[in-house]
Order: structure tokens, then C-alpha cells, then sequence
């Protein structure tokens, strides 16, 4: 990130009472306050419910053949263009030049994967409705746009009081009333439910370098004393060698 960008969030959460300035004008140092080291810890007991929700998600299938029958649908004037939006089987679907896109309702559970599977299949259904309703012919569908998958995070229920936060990977806030994470990737999404199972597992293999350290140590103190026996075995070696040259014959 460019500087500008990390003071911009430093700022944030010195506002929030989050972080604090420490040290010497420069180079800035900044540390945890007890406000939000009472937070981390109170989170650090909370069960995770890795519920996801996927929301915001579109497939396109593009238009192979005009459809047969007029389509009752109204049209909707775009910035530049225009198209009919409907609604089929409960669904959203909206049909431009060259594509059909069908709204998915939100669904939620613990499986990101499975969530995508059923709200194709869902669409799927849709297309092949729209075939048999109007004689469009449709290819195959695909993602419009990124997945939204929404999950309650303690922490991003937090800075969403304050700001939003978006990248390519995710966005916090609140649009739903509550603070959540917003992966926008299957991939984000496993990496985070599998994120508790990881920490635990760095854990677990700091633990075993402490205690390969702390035997190393041990190692290190009896080879030490090892030095020190040997040392005055060898002055003492020295001393009756010495002490032999100079006795007479």
C-alpha cells in the first residue's frame, strides 16, 4: 500500500480509539489500545458460525436465437441502451442485445461451493423455462459478475461503525444493518472458513519450535559444561606436564 493509503486508515482507527501513536515523531510507531485489546480478547471467545449468504448474484446466457413469442415484460431505459426485466419463476430476469440475466435469491449455509451450485441450478431452471415459454434459445450461463458471499464478523461489525473497506478480494459493512464480510470469491470465502483450523495449526507448530528451542538450549548448556570439563582437564594436563619438564632426572 502507498503511504498515503496506510495514513488514511491510521487515522481511521485513531478516531475509532483503536490504535495509538507511540514513540519517538519519527519513525511513527503506533500500538493497540485497551479499548480494542479488551475487543480482540472478547472475540477471541466467540464460536464462529461461518453461515455464509450468497447475494448480488447474476448469470448471463447469451441469446442464440430471438425468441419466438413476445415477451411481457416492460423495458427499461439504461444509460445508453435499454432492456425488458420481468420476472419468471420468482425471479428477476432482464434480457439485453445479446444476453439473458437471470437474479438469484439470496441463500445461505456453511458450504460456499454447494451455495454457487444451487443458485445455478436455480437459474439454470429459469433458462430452460424461458425456452420453453417464449422459444428462446439460450447457451450456456455463467457469472455476471463476483459472487457476494456475506458472513457476520464481530470485527467488521466494529470498523463498519466507522468507514467501509473494499478491494478485489472483499468489502466490510453494514448495508444489511449489521457489519459483515463481503468475500467476493469462492476461493476468499474458503480461505477465511478455513482461517481458525490454520491459526491453530501456526500455533501448534510455534509451540513445537519453542520446545525444539528449548532443547537446543539444553543441548547448547550440556555441551558447555562438556567445554568446561574438558578445559580443566586440559590445564590440569598442562600443569603436570610442566610441572614434569622442570622436576630434575
Amino acid at each position: 500500500m502507498s503511504r498515503q493509503h496506510v495514513h488514511y486508515y491510521l487515522k481511521k482507527l485513531e478516531k475509532a480509539g483503536l490504535v495509538k501513536r507511540v514513540g519517538p515523531r519519527w519513525p511513527a510507531f503506533y500500538e493497540t489500545t485497551e479499548r480494542c485489546k479488551k475487543f480482540l480478547t472478547g472475540c477471541e471467545g466467540l464460536a464462529p458460525g461461518f453461515v455464509f449468504r450468497l447475494h448480488n448474484c447474476v448469470f448471463k446466457y447469451p441469446v442464440l436465437e430471438e425468441s419466438v413469442q413476445p415477451v411481457d415484460w416492460r423495458r427499461v431505459e439504461k444509460m445508453n441502451w435499454s432492456a425488458l426485466i420481468g420476472s419468471e419463476l420468482g425471479l428477476t430476469v432482464e434480457q439485453t442485445t445479446r444476453h439473458v440475466l437471470v437474479y438469484c435469491d439470496v441463500v445461505e449455509g456453511r458450504d460456499p461451493s454447494e451455495l454457487l451450485l444451487l443458485a445455478k441450478d436455480e437459474a439454470d431452471r429459469v433458462a430452460a423455462h424461458l425456452r420453453l415459454k417464449y422459444g428462446v434459445r439460450l447457451g450456456d450461463g455463467r457469472l455476471a459478475r463476483k459472487v457476494h458471499l456475506g458472513v457476520y464478523d464481530p470485527v467488521a461489525a466494529l470498523v463498519s461503525r466507522y468507514w467501509q473497506v473494499s478491494d478485489d478480494i472483499a468489502k466490510v459493512d453494514e448495508s444489511e444493518g449489521f457489519g459483515e464480510v463481503d468475500w467476493l470469491s469462492i476461493e476468499a470465502a474458503k480461505e477465511y472458513l478455513l482461517m481458525p483450523g490454520n491459526v491453530k495449526r501456526l500455533v501448534q507448530i510455534q509451540e513445537r519450535f519453542a520446545d525444539g528451542m528449548r532443547e537446543h538450549l539444553r543441548l547448547i548448556e550440556s555441551l558447555q559444561a562438556v567445554a568446561e570439563k574438558m578445559d580443566r582437564v586440559i590445564e590440569k594436563l598442562s600443569s603436570k606436564a610442566t610441572n614434569s619438564e622442570e622436576s630434575p632426572i
